[in-house]
């Protein structure tokens, strides 16, 4: 072998030996695989309730399905399922998600107020306010034909919300309310209340309160107009002008 043969051949050993040694490149994820990287181990659920709430007060229960929210949060089509079962078992974990919430404003509604009448108009001004800012999330929560209150979470979050308004009552009455033990009138007082303030919260979300609210002296809200429903019977008299 001459020496131009020698010298070809090096180089090629040469060149081999460098491909040989490179590292391997990772093979592309094609482009329509999305990636659930970003969520780290034990957070996909709550983002995907996240993003549920987001697609719910966006779209309406209408537009709330396992495909909408799996889009919603950039995931696969079949996170969902995985986490939650079905639609109605995500709407259950939602609805107990929005009970959460709603506990959370009723109980420091109070926070602020200086006097007893303030206290008493606190809690149910902070239940119309949740509605008014989460329409989609109050409206679910009362769907009970579309959720499963045998799940722990939603049976728990909506348990300790009326533990919560038979307490408030209780507090009104200047009495103790056991929520699994009620007399005739706590049982009639709690309905009272309850049905008052989200019938309220109801016609003002629908946007029937509107004649109403025209026919009032101007400037009057829906907040003072609440306010003057409720001092009515615990005063006996209306509401100064």
């Amino acid at each position: 072998m001459g020496k131009s043969e020698i010298r070809t051949e090096t180089a090629r050993g040469a060149r081999t030996s460098k491909k040989a040694s490179a590292p391997a490149r990772p093979a592309r994820r094609p482009a329509s695989v999305k990636s659930e990287a970003p969520y780290h181990h034990g957070a996909l659920r709550e983002a995907l309730l996240q993003a549920a709430e987001r697609v719910l007060e966006r779209d309406g229960l209408a537009g709330l399905t396992l495909r909408a929210v799996a889009r919603e949060a950039g995931v696969s089509h079949a996170a969902p399922t995985h986490h939650f079962g079905d639609l109605t078992g995500l709407l259950s974990e939602l609805a107990a998600v929005g009970f959460r919430q709603f506990n959370a404003a009723m109980a420091s509604s109070s926070d602020t107020a200086t006097t007893p009448l303030e206290h008493a108009l606190a809690r149910p001004k902070a239940y119309v306010a949740y509605a008014q800012a989460h329409p989609g999330m109050y409206g679910i929560m009362f769907r009970t034909e579309r959720l499963d209150y045998s799940r722990p979470s939603l049976h728990e979050a909506a348990e300790a919300s009326f533990a919560g308004l038979a307490n408030a009552v209780g507090m009104m009455r200047q009495e103790q309310i056991r929520g699994d033990a009620l007399t005739l009138n706590q049982g009639a007082a709690i309905a009272r209340a309850w049905s008052m303030v989200h019938g309220f919260t109801m016609l003002l979300l629908d946007g029937r309160l509107e004649d109403i609210l025209g026919r009032l002296p101007e400037g009057t809200t829906p907040e003072r107009l609440l306010e003057a429903m409720l001092m009515s019977p615990v005063t006996g008299k209306p509401p100064g002008p």
